[in-house]
Parts: structure tokens; C-alpha cells; sequence
């Protein structure tokens, strides 16, 4: 069956299936959560851009990851409400999957090419009548907190994935792992060829995240029970694996199934090369720098006053995006910004190590540049933390408390890809604060840019290969990382203020020609670099054809 709408361009011929536990293609599209989907969604689109042979592969969730709401008080309200999808084709076809001993249905979909203009995308679901109700939940929530049902999960992205590739009669040369959630498909791949060599010139492996909860990891055994394993006897996965203890790691699994591994930043792949080094008969790392699709995100009224070199006109289309957004900021606070004065936003994931609240460290600092009436800034939060992540939930929550005091500030929900990037387009700035090396790349950072907004970061993920502090960005300065983390971010937090006290301000309002100036070389330094075309090209040359 042929999934392509378009003519494969030749220098892109070997046939890809790119495996990944969420995409975000398009806002209707609910099944993704944060920027592992994102970076999938840009590669899909770039892929279909450059006419690439690559299929996606993923997981139909029918309550997506949550709808983000309040509750009366105005707190986050996590929902999960079913979706229902017309714009899918039924592919006709099921397969099954052995989980626990028990056979599960597994359904396909496809998103085709000419819905979104993106690569075509086949999404798998359990939760069909031929199942039973425990089954049927395994594709109900997108990283589900129950540590079963993830398992569950990742043997129906891997294994049921394969299958139906095969049912399909799609000849797949490389199997691509986003992440190592999908890893069972290299079982199902080795029931095959029974040869793990056979397996690895047809793995490639992409990590994201130095963090241990990214680096997910389970009971050998529980997983072997699960049929994590695709019915190897446990001798047989200990040879396979070369696990001998009773801890395994997906991470860990991926780098020695897959013929070479990719780290996501150059900085990244330092930092991953470190932390794998003493990991016997592991695929080389190397790294190609994740991108996002220009396409999709930028703005084009900012780029058509970016060509014609008319200052005036950026400005001027600056300020209408602000106004868009602060139409929703009154609408979900009744907080009249105003398009004059500088705004700055943090958009992104609600994890600790991203530190959503460190502008407001050292808060009589923060509440005096939050009520100066002379050179007022405007800030903004948003973000999804893990509903079930009580922490991240009680900052946001915190936040908005927060919020009732200062007249600009605000805290939005519903931050899904449409809001996403009417912040990036409405913004001045985009503040990125996570702890230095916990960050493996960090792309929306590029969007923003992309739209006009300056870059504000520590040195971290992709920010070092873009970075011209004072240039086209801000960077908060280098510190010593071997003191505590109450330190590190008491002293990142003073730097942060400084820059936005005695650079950002100033600049902004005292010599807005210059301000001018670093936002049209955020969106010039932006472009090729971190479109997401140049990483598709780099996959085909770094790793699909090596």
C-alpha cells in the first residue's frame, strides 16, 4: 500500500519508520505533550517538505494528554475529555500484540499527507470493541501514571508498530527510535533476523534528555512478564540485553540495539557522551541539533517586513501580535496589557529542572520591577506540568495566586500548539531557565526567534550554537555547578535580573533602534541553522544512509 501522496526525491529514497510516543502535527491533532511531540510534528513536516520516504508511526490517544482548565478558585484543573478524529482514514487493518499473556487488538490509522502537509503518519489504537475495557485503556492517556499500563503502551508502539508496517507491506530500511519508549521493536525485530547485527544496521536511536526520568526504567522481570521481551525466555534477554541485574533501562536498551545514536544539541552531545561512557558495546553518539519548521511557525507578516528591511514595519507587526495575545490574556484574566511595554514569557513543560519560578527568587526584586509604572514590564506563564506531577502542579498553582497581585502578570492554560505559538509571535522575550546540561536542546526557543522574539537563556541546550549575547540574544552568564542547587539558583536568578534590569530595559526603552537591531538578527541567525529542514537532511546523511 503506498502511504506517500508525493514523488520521493532520490537522494531520500531509503525508507524510513520514525517511531515516537507523541506528535504534535496540528492542534486538532491532540496526542502530544510537550517538546519530544513538537520536534516530532517539525520533522514531519519537514520530511514531507524535502519529499523524504519516512512514515510515522505513534499512538492514537483518545484523551489525548490532558485539557488544560481552572477550577473555581482558578487554580489548574487537569480534564480529560475522549476526542473523536474525521480526518482519519481507517487503514482497514489489525494486528496483535502478546501482552501479559494476553492477546491484544491493535488498530491502525493514517493521518495522510494532505491533511496538515506533513509526512504520513499511521496512529495505533487498542481502544476498539474487539479488546476488553482493561485493554482498551492501554491507548486512553498519553504517559499514563500507572507504570503497567506505560509499559503496555511502549509494546503496542514497538511491536504492534512493526506489525503493522509488515501488514502494509511497507519495506522499512531503518527503524527510528524518537526517544526510547518504542524500544520492543527491536525484539520483534531480532524474532526475525535472529541476529542482534541484523537488528542494528536497521536501528537508530535519538536521546533526549540527560534527566533520569527521561532515561525511563523498570523491573527486568516485570517487564519480561509484560512481554516487553516479544517472548524471549529470560536467558535469552539477559544475551540479547547484556543486562545481567534486574534494573532496565530504555536508554540503555536503545544505545546497544541501534547502529548509531544521536544527542539532540552539540552541547547535549557532550554531556550524553559523558554520561555513557563507561556503557560497554554502546552505538557511537554523535548529535544532530533539533530544529523546528519554519513553515509552520513563523510569522509571515514578520518575515515579509524582515525582507524589506523596513524597521518601522517590525515594529509595527510586533505590536499586532501583541495584541493578539493579550486578547487572550484578557480574556482568560481580565488583564488589559498593553502592546507598548516590554514583555517577557516562559512557555514550556512545568519540570523542576526548567525552573519555571526562578524570575520570582528573590521576590521583593521581582515585585519591584513588576510595579515600576516608568519602564513597566509584562510578564507572562504557561505550560503543562505533568497532572499527576504534584510539585510542578503546586508551582504553577502557586503562580497564579501569585498573579492577583501585579496587574501584569498572567498565567494562561490551554497551552497546546496554537497558543504556543501566539505566545512565540506576541512576545518580546522569551526567557529559558533551566539548570546548565539538564537541557538537552530546548527548540522553542528557535520559534520565538524565528518571530521576533529575543532569546534569554542559560548556556544550555541549543543556545551556545546561536548565541550572540547583546547581538541577537541574552545570555545569562556561566556559574559554578558543583555548588548547591540552592546557590546556583539564587546566583543565576541575580545574574537574570541584572540582565533584565540594566540590558533588556534600558535597551527596550532608551534605544529601541538597537532593540530593533537584535530582534531582526534573532530571526536572520535563526534561518537555515535551526529549521528543521537542515536537521530532516542531517538525519539522511548522519544516520539513515551511514
Amino acid at each position: 500500500m503506498e502511504l506517500h501522496d508525493y514523488e520521493i526525491d532520490e537522494k531520500y529514497s531509503t525508507a524510513v519508520a520514525y517511531f515516537s510516543m507523541e506528535f504534535a502535527i496540528h492542534q486538532s491533532l491532540k496526542i502530544y505533550s510537550g517538546g519530544l511531540g513538537y520536534l516530532a510534528g517539525s520533522h514531519m513536516r519537514s520530511a514531507y517538505d524535502l519529499h523524504q520516504n519516512v512514515i510515522g508511526v505513534g499512538i492514537l490517544w483518545s484523551y489525548g494528554y490532558y485539557d488544560q482548565t481552572r477550577h473555581e478558585d482558578r487554580s489548574l484543573r487537569p480534564e480529560f475529555i475522549r476526542k473523536h478524529y474525521y480526518f482519519l482514514e481507517d487503514l482497514g487493518i489489525q494486528t496483535i500484540v502478546n501482552i501479559h499473556n494476553q492477546e491484544v487488538h491493535v488498530k491502525a490509522y493514517l493521518l495522510p499527507p494532505s491533511v496538515f502537509s506533513s509526512a504520513p503518519l499511521i496512529l495505533l489504537s487498542t481502544d476498539i470493541p474487539e479488546n476488553d475495557f482493561l485493554a482498551r485503556t492501554i491507548t486512553h492517556k498519553l504517559y499514563d501514571a500507572n507504570n503497567e499500563t506505560r509499559i503496555s503502551q511502549e509494546i503496542v508502539l514497538g511491536i504492534g508498530g512493526v506489525k503493522v508496517l509488515d501488514a502494509l507491506r511497507q519495506k522499512i530500511d531503518i527503524y527510528h527510535l524518537n526517544e526510547g519508549h518504542a524500544l520492543p521493536l527491536a525484539y520483534e525485530l531480532y524474532s526475525k533476523y535472529k541476529d542482534m547485527q541484523e537488528v542494528r544496521k536497521r536501528m537508530c536511536f535519538t536521546t533526549h534528555t540527560p534527566e533520569d526520568a527521561g532515561n525511563e526504567e523498570h523491573d527486568i522481570h516485570l517487564l519480561h512478564r509484560f512481554g516487553f521481551f516479544d517472548g524471549l525466555t529470560m536467558d535469552e534477554v539477559r544475551e540479547v540485553t547484556q543486562v545481567q541485574d534486574d534494573t532496565f533501562n530504555l536508554t540503555v536498551g536503545a544505545l546497544r540495539a541501534a547502529k548509531i545514536t544521536n544527542a539532540v544539541s552539540r552541547f547535549h552531545g557532550e554531556v550524553a557522551n559523558r554520561m555513557w561512557e563507561h556503557l560497554e558495546n554502546r552505538s557511537e553518539i554523535i548529535y544532530i541539533t533539533n530544529a523546528q519548521n519554519r513553515r509552520y511557525w513563523t510569522d509571515r507578516g514578520m518575515l515579509a517586513a524582515l525582507d524589506q528591511h523596513e524597521d518601522y514595519e517590525i515594529i509595527s507587526r510586533k505590536k499586532h501580535l501583541k495584541r493578539r495575545l493579550f486578547d487572550i490574556v484578557a480574556d482568560q484574566t481580565g488583564k488589559m496589557f498593553d502592546p507598548d511595554v516590554l514583555t517577557i514569557v516562559w512557555a514550556r513543560r512545568f519540570a523542576e529542572y526548567k525552573r519555571p519560578g526562578l524570575l520570582k527568587q528573590d521576590f521583593a526584586r521581582f515585585k519591584r520591577i513588576m510595579e515600576d509604572e516608568d519602564r513597566p514590564v509584562q510578564v507572562i506563564w504557561a505550560g503543562k506540568p505533568y497532572p499527576f506531577d504534584v510539585n510542578a502542579v503546586n508551582l504553577f498553582n502557586e503562580l497564579v495566586f501569585i498573579s492577583h497581585e501585579f496587574k501584569r502578570m498572567a498565567v494562561l492554560v490551554g497551552y497546546e500548539l496554537e497558543l504556543s505559538g501566539i505566545l512565540k509571535k506576541g512576545s518580546d522575550v522569551w526567557l529559558n531557565t533551566p539548570r546548565v546540561s539538564r537541557e538537552a536542546s530546548g527548540t522553542s526557543g528557535m520559534t520565538a526567534s524565528m518571530n521576533g522574539s529575543v532569546h534569554l537563556s542559560t548556556d544550555d541546550g541549543w543556545h551556545p550554537e546561536f548565541a550572540k549575547d547583546g547581538v541577537n540574544s541574552f545570555t545569562i552568564p556561566p556559574i559554578d555547578h558543583n555548588t548547591p542547587t540552592e546557590e546556583q539558583d539564587l546566583e543565576d536568578n541575580r545574574n537574570m535580573m541584572d540582565i533584565i534590569e540594566h540590558k533588556i530595559i534600558p535597551t527596550y526603552y532608551d534605544d529601541p533602534k538597537r532593540w530593533t537591531s537584535i530582534v531582526k538578527n534573532a530571526m536572520f541567525d535563526v534561518i537555515p541553522a535551526f529549521d528543521s529542514g537542515r536537521m530532516a537532511h542531517e538525519y539522511y546523511l548522519k544516520m539513515y544512509n551511514k
